[in-house]
């Protein structure tokens, strides 16, 4: 068990990091939680990115994050965010809850294979979603003559709940909160078609996230009407891979969830409310793959409302599936619902969905996941392959059933191929990979895929990259890298990794370019150049040239980009806005670029920092000098390391046309060269 990364020298197959006592650091909940659930993304990141730990597992060990009556909100935000790395990384990850410093399990727990487990007394517990029915734990609270605040109102989900509450609910005074308030599109629709429903409604506008300023909304509320329910909605997404993701991209998600959800709890706290209920997602519990931030911050609306219920206050958190209306499915498209679909997840229309929130007080639970799933499709999915324990209590199987499926699983790859011929080899697994990308591309058949076809363009995206990988994984019994998709990026060359990776040292020889390198006594050959100066210096035959005949690469002024030559130079070396020279080092070919050639729109290339496109050049130019087909490259060990000099193109342009301003930031950016 050690703190961090950095102090693990020799790998061992289990590494284990405690952030256990992380949630009562100094500082409020709200820093806390973003302090400490960035450090789990570091911590995750790192491990993914280090080729050290490729083969063994990372077990994040929190305290009071789950299974305890009143939770840490801080260390259940990390367990969401780590739920969505094992969704991702499937065998990486383990999570386990303890109570004091009862580390003596760990190794049982890694090897029961379970991903997610609480350690209480020396006995280990897991999860599973169990269903549960309505009516036995409470009823539909009322609120009287009093207000009901609900934030995100402008957002189409929070416009189906108000709505809701006065149809259904009886509710009379709403209190609608959104960061535009009136001003937001739609705001006076609802408004008036509330009012036409008998209810007297107003739209404010605040950012709930902002302590203060929800904190004069709540005052504002009429001392006849009082603040009676609140139903927190709001939410924005920020899908990624948890290796994409930044600090910034997880506290942009994290605010309207952590920071909004505990400010209504604190500034609420010595109210008499009968009714606080927050929003949450499935993602938190489930872990979706490419929401690592998203299920962080739902995971600590979840223990929020246990929190509350444990102060005798109102709490409870709804974990919702995908609303066919409204929610954030509007962002999804029908790549990502057929996703959904194969995994048993369907959608919930508004009817269903507002059921849901009038059931689940009944349950007399603080957390619940309203939720639809095809259990038919579970079903066949625990026949196959293998399906996550979370829902293995819904999902009955007949145990010969399921000892086929464990054995088709077990048959690895090598063992079937092993025995054929190398032309059937390449058939078989060709094969086999054309009909996982048509699965995960939701294709009735592999047909229209074509073997050279490049995964950029069948329409494949950082998600099914993931989800490609997990399936190829699960079917040949092989530990596919993350990047299997970019590093051979068509089925062609996949297949041609996977097998090779199947026989091992039998086809790696063969298939690995190095491997035609024979040894030499220097640790470095320099096979190819390429390069730009002044001078007219394009390629390295120039530059020798230039330097062999002791030429001068410094000349006038380049007469294409847009200066005003004549006016630019003044003897004055004082004089601001002009030069007193009348010559410099320019690359003078510098806007000669063949943007077709590298895939790119010349509208693109026009914002582009010229380092840029020089470093594609150059780049290609090094490899094709050296007699090496770029192509071939694809899939082999090849490294590539660039060094910039400061990039500030963008700053110097006084304007840009429109049809441009797109490509500004990632034309100008560091990273993306």
């Amino acid at each position: 068990v050690v703190t961090g990364l950095d102090v693990v020298d020799a790998v061992p197959g289990v590494v284990a990091v405690s952030f256990a006592g992380s949630g009562s650091v100094s500082g409020g909940v709200v820093s806390r939680t973003h302090e400490v659930v960035g450090r789990a993304l570091g911590l995750v990141q790192g491990w993914l990115a280090d080729e050290r730990f490729a083969d063994a597992c990372l077990v994040v060990m929190t305290s009071g994050a789950v299974f305890c009556e009143s939770p840490d909100p801080v260390q259940a935000a990390v367990w969401g965010l780590v739920r969505t790395a094992q969704s991702e990384n499937p065998g990486r990850f383990v999570l386990v809850d303890v109570e004091g410093a009862d580390e003596s399990v760990l190794s049982a727990v890694v090897a029961s294979g379970e991903p997610q487990v609480a350690v209480r007394g020396g006995v280990v517990f897991v999860p599973r979603l169990a269903r549960v029915s309505a009516g036995a734990g409470g009823s539909v609270p009322e609120v009287g003559v009093g207000t009901v605040l609900v934030t995100g109102a402008s957002g189409v989900l929070g416009g189906l709940v108000a709505r809701h509450l006065v149809v259904e609910r009886g509710v009379r005074h709403l209190l609608l909160v959104s960061r535009r308030g009136g001003d937001a599109p739609g705001a006076a629709d609802l408004v008036a078609e509330l009012e036409e429903l008998g209810a007297q409604a107003s739209f404010v506008a605040c950012d709930v996230a902002d302590r203060a300023a929800l904190a004069e909304v709540l005052g504002g509320i009429a001392p006849e009407h009082p603040l009676a329910g609140v139903v927190h909605t709001a939410g924005v997404l920020d899908d990624g891979v948890v290796s994409s993701l930044t600090s910034e991209r997880l506290a942009a998600v994290m605010r309207p969830k952590v920071d909004a959800a505990w400010h209504l709890h604190e500034l609420t706290s010595g109210m008499d409310l009968s009714m606080f209920t927050l929003f949450s997602s499935a993602a938190a519990t489930l872990g979706s793959s490419g929401q690592a931030n998203y299920a962080a911050a739902n995971a600590f609306l979840d223990a929020l409302a246990e929190v509350r219920r444990a102060e005798g206050l109102a709490g409870l958190s709804l974990g919702w599936g995908p609303w066919a209306e409204g929610g954030m499915l509007g962002r999804l498209d029908d790549a990502d619902l057929q996703r959904m679909a194969r995994d048993g997840v369907l959608p919930l229309s508004a009817p269903e969905a507002l059921s849901l929130f009038d059931a689940a007080p009944g349950v007399g639970a603080g957390a619940l996941l309203p939720i639809k799933l095809d259990r038919a499709v579970l079903r066949r999915l625990a026949s196959t392959t293998t399906v996550p324990p979370l829902f293995q209590k819904l999902v009955q199987v007949p145990r010969s059933q399921a000892a086929r499926a464990g054995a088709a699983r077990g048959t690895v790859l090598a063992d079937r191929v092993i025995a054929l011929a190398p032309a059937d080899r390449d058939r078989l697994v060709e094969e086999l990979v054309k009909a996982q990308i048509a699965t995960v591309l939701g294709h009735s058949s592999s047909h229209a895929i074509g073997a050279t076809q490049a995964f950029k363009e069948l329409g494949f995206d950082s998600l099914t990259a993931v989800e490609l990988r997990n399936r190829l994984a699960t079917v040949t019994g092989l530990r596919l890298p993350a990047t299997l998709v970019f590093d051979y990026p068509t089925p062609a060359e996949l297949a041609a990794f996977v097998l090779s990776e199947a026989l091992g040292d039998e086809a790696g020889a063969s298939r690995d370019p190095s491997a035609a390198v024979a040894a030499v006594d220097d640790p470095i050959a320099i096979v190819g150049m390429s390069c730009r100066y002044p001078g007219g210096v394009s390629d390295p035959d120039d530059l020798w040239r230039l330097v062999a005949g002791g030429g001068d690469g410094i000349d006038s002024f380049p007469a294409d980009r847009g200066w005003d030559i004549a006016t630019l130079f003044d003897a004055d070396p004082d004089r601001t806005g002009t030069t007193y020279t009348q010559e410099g080092g320019f690359l003078y070919q510098a806007a000669e670029f063949d943007p077709e050639f590298f895939g790119i729109s010349p509208r693109e290339a026009l914002a582009m920092d010229p380092q840029q496109r020089l470093l594609l050049e150059a780049s290609w130019e090094a490899v094709e000098r050296a007699g090496i087909d770029p192509d071939s490259l694809r899939g082999s060990r090849t490294g590539v390391f660039a060094g910039l000099m400061y990039h500030d193109y963008a700053s110097r342009l006084s304007a840009a046309p429109d049809d441009s301003e797109g490509y500004l930031g990632i034309g100008n950016s560091g990273s993306v060269a």
